[in-house]
Parts: C-alpha cells; structure tokens; sequence
C-alpha cells in the first residue's frame, strides 16, 4: 500500500486528497472552505472584499490555518503515518511576504501551537495579492517599457505583463511602501510557502508556478537577470530558487510529525501551481491530449513541444511538470455568456438549448458572445458574429461554434498535432456542445469528470517524484475519460476553416 497525499490550496478554500498507487483509487477527500469553516475571518468568497482599485488580496495566515484544519481532519479517516510522500498545488500568481528571519522559525517544533502565531511577526506584507488582482497595471507598461515592449515579455518569460501575475504585484508593492519593501527578506508563491512550512525548509519555487510571473526566462528554467531588474530593486536575493518539478526538497517537518502524526520519512515534493498541477490531473502532460474546461471561464491547456510562446500575447507559457512546457488560454466570457444566449432564446433549460442547437445548420453562422470586456481577444463588451445572418434560433449553436472557433484560433500557436481532446466542466455534460468542439477542432472529444483535478495532479506529482512512478502510468490510473467518443464530421471542416478565417480578420480590425 502506497499513500501520497495532493493538497490544494485554491481561491476558496484547501482540499487534501489521498490515492493508493497499488490500487489505483482516491481513498480520502477533505475540503474545507475559507468562508464556511472560519466565517469569524472575513473571506466569504476565500478573499477579502471591498478594497477597491482593481485589489483582490486574502490573508495567508488563514490559509496556514486551513491547512492545520484540513490535516486535523484527515488525520480522522486515514492514518498519516502510512502517506509516504506529499505535494501541493497552489493558486498561481498568489505571493507571501516574509521578513529574513522567517526561516528561522522553519526549524522549530511548533507543534504546540499555530503555525499562523509564530509566522504574524514576520509577514512584512500583512495580506498577500491573489490571481483576481488588477490592480498593477502603471507597473505592467513599466515592466514592458523596461524589457522592450508586450510581446518581447512574451518571448522571454512566457506571457505579456499581465497585472494578476507576481512581478507587477511584486513591483507596485516595492513602489507604493518602500519601508516595507526594505523589511522584505523573502517572496514566496502559495504553492512554495507551504511546501516550505511541511518540509521545514525555505523550499524552491518550480518552473510550472516560476513562469506565471513575468520573472522567468522560460527557455532557461532560471531567474532572467533583466526582468528582476526591470520589476523591483534587489529583487533576485528575495526570491527562493528554481527547482525541478520533479525534485524532493526534504523530509516532513517536526510540527508534520509531533503534531499530525505524519511519519518523519515522509518526503515533501516541490510544489507547483494549480494549471500546471491540473494539467497532471486531467491527463494532459503528455504531447497530443487538449483539455477544454467549459466554467464561468473557459480555459485550455495542453502540453508543448519544446518552448514555444504566443507570438500574439494572448495565450501563457508554463513549465510542464512532465517537462518542456505547457500552454494555458483563458476566455472570460464562458457559462454567464452561454447562459445570457439561453435566456435571451427565451429556452427554459440546457435540454431545450441542445435542441434549438440541433434544428440549425452546422458550420454556418459563428457569433462571439462577449458580455463583459473580454482578454482573448482583447476586446471590449459586445458580440462578433461571422458568416451568415442568424435565423431563428441559430444563435444557439452559433455562440457555441464561435466559442470553439476563438478557442481553437487562440491554441494555434502550441503548434502540437493534437489526438485528443478533452472535454469537462458543467458545459461538457451537454451532448450536442460536445460534438460541436469534435467538429471544430477536428478530433475527437471525450468527456472527463475530475472535480479535484489540481488536488489529484498534485498526489500524482508526489507519487511521481517520491516513489518513481511514471506520470503515464499514473494518468492510465486515474485519469480516465468516459468511453464514449464525439467523432469529428470532417465534412464540415472547409466550412470551419473560413469561419475562423473570417473571425481572425474581424478580430484584427
């Protein structure tokens, strides 16, 4: 019996999720919820409200504190001694920040205590910016000035300066408070801060959680000399080191094993991000595979071949945890933009929607349903229609092939021979939007249901580099896609070809 244990700590809460690698099964899920298990903490929706100028920050202590929560309770069903290894995702772009002596602290019992009591005094920032951040823009057009322009950013580190990510948020914090810029001993991701307080260790950041950043050269795996210095004075001694994503920074800590009763040969994984560690848990780290996730927004990630970056700015580059690299889309407007089409048609369900879609011709009118201000493209709010004019109720299966359509015109620049694509997310449930992404991107779709997809990628990382096991080999165990498959109409794919065609150049207008 071989027990690893993934844990995530996402906008919203932690989940801890135990899998036995003989067995090929999750054995153990806890979740807890910021708002719901400490509503005495001010994080309803897992952030704190109400700050205002594009600031979306939440308290890393609670985040210290819902992990100890999550371990108490997982220590009820399954006994901590027998996990053999642990890895932990983390919501990308979030950052913790420490005075130097910090790491002091990392070698000390703490098991009598909170870990959040010992870590207050030297949080030199007392709240940390999380991935909803948008508020650094004065510091992404200084950044991109400093480095040669948007798309230059790009080449180097994997993505234009993007406000969410950490070294614009590193940059306006240097700028706006000086004084405690100078306290700052240390910068921390989620995912590597906490890898450090289970290990005991000040623990690397990875390549995958790196390169959302804008701080990476992404060809070399390393700091880029340039773009610390065109983000914060001395920046390059504040952060840790990039390590392998497949590396294992220690032992569990003391705290880990007096207090949780984790044995003290369990090994601690480097951590990485929660896309590169969905990427892992969808099964999609290796070349060929596409995941779509239909949410409130729409993503896409998959796998590259070499290093490779958007020459248009619009998609990200990270480091694969298999490896190489991998590529991550993001449309905004996903479910709330299908759901304002549903109740516009005047369709009382998602049953009657896939009818109207099935009365319509395919491959036909295409319509882009941008209801609030969109990022991929980069356009205001407003609808792109291409083709034919509407009839009826086309409008149905237009805004789902437009959604396709600007997906798959945005994922050209990965460049990989796509097999497969996976489907998931409430949308995908829906039959007839399946087979419009089979038919748009011309392979064929199967639908996968994985709910704790970060969490799991995480376990599987653990597995990986704690006990040797291949991520292939564990994909086949855990990672498994309904059988059925939407097969593309290739019949349809000249008429598709024009529609996309025709959006690229209205969006190049």
């Amino acid at each position: 019996m071989a027990r690893v244990l993934g844990l995530d700590l996402s906008t919203q809460g932690v989940t801890a999720l135990v899998i036995d690698t003989e067995a090929g099964t999750i054995i153990a899920r806890i979740a807890i919820n910021f708002g719901a298990d400490f509503p005495d903490r001010g994080h309803p929706s897992g952030y704190i409200p109400g700050a205002g100028d594009g600031e979306v920050h939440a308290d890393p202590l609670l985040w210290v504190d819902a992990l100890q929560l999550a371990l108490d309770r997982l220590a009820e069903i399954v006994e901590p001694a027998s996990i053999v290894a642990v890895a932990v995702s983390g919501q990308q772009h979030g950052s913790v920040y420490l005075d130097a002596c910090w790491q002091d602290d990392l070698h000390r019992n703490h098991a009598s205590k909170s870990w959040s009591e010992a870590l207050r005094p030297h949080l030199t920032r007392s709240t940390s910016p999380i991935w909803m951040d948008n508020s650094t823009g004065e510091d992404c057009a200084r950044i991109s000035r400093a480095l040669g322009g948007d798309l230059a950013v790009a080449k180097l580190t994997g993505s234009i300066p993007t406000p969410r990510f950490t070294g614009p948020q590193i940059s306006r914090f240097a700028r706006l408070e000086p004084d405690a810029w100078s306290r700052t001993g240390r910068v921390h991701l989620v995912s590597s801060f906490i890898t450090s307080l289970l290990a005991g260790v000040d623990a690397p950041i990875d390549t995958g959680d790196g390169a959302g950043m804008n701080l990476m050269d992404l060809a070399r795996g390393t700091w880029s000399p340039e773009a610390l210095a065109a983000t914060a004075p001395e920046l390059a001694r504040r952060l840790p080191a990039i390590g392998r994503s497949d590396a294992v920074v220690g032992l569990a800590a003391q705290w880990l094993v007096l207090r949780h009763g984790f044995s003290p040969r369990c090994q601690i994984v480097i951590g990485s991000g929660d896309n590169p560690s969905s990427l892992v848990g969808m099964g999609a780290s290796t070349l060929g595979h596409i995941v779509v996730s239909l949410g409130t927004s729409d993503t896409l990630f998959a796998a590259i071949d070499g290093v490779r970056t958007d020459p248009d700015g619009f998609g990200h580059a990270f480091g694969n945890p298999l490896g190489g690299t991998m590529s991550l889309i993001c449309v905004r407007n996903g479910s709330l933009a299908r759901e304002t089409v549903r109740r516009e048609l005047g369709l009382s369900d998602w049953d009657d929607f896939a009818r109207a879609m099935s009365t319509s011709v395919p491959a036909r009118t295409a319509v882009l349903p941008l209801e609030q201000d969109e990022i991929t493209p980069r356009r205001k709010a407003g609808r792109l229609l291409v083709g034919a004019p509407l009839l009826g109720t086309s409008l149905a299966l237009a805004t789902i092939e437009g959604q396709a359509l600007n997906l798959r015109l945005h994922s050209r620049w990965i460049g990989t021979a796509l097999h497969t694509l996976r489907l998931t997310g409430g949308a995908s449930e829906n039959s007839a939007i399946a087979q419009v992404f089979a038919d748009v991107f011309g392979v064929p779709v199967q639908r996968i249901k994985i709910s704790d997809s970060a969490a799991l990628g995480a376990a599987m990382r653990a597995a990986h580099a704690g006990l040797g096991i291949g991520l292939t080999h564990l994909e086949a165990q855990f990672c498994v896609p309904e059988p059925h498959l939407f097969r593309p109409r290739k019949e349809l794919a000249p008429a598709y070809a024009v529609l996309e065609a025709e959006l690229k150049a209205l969006i190049l207008r």
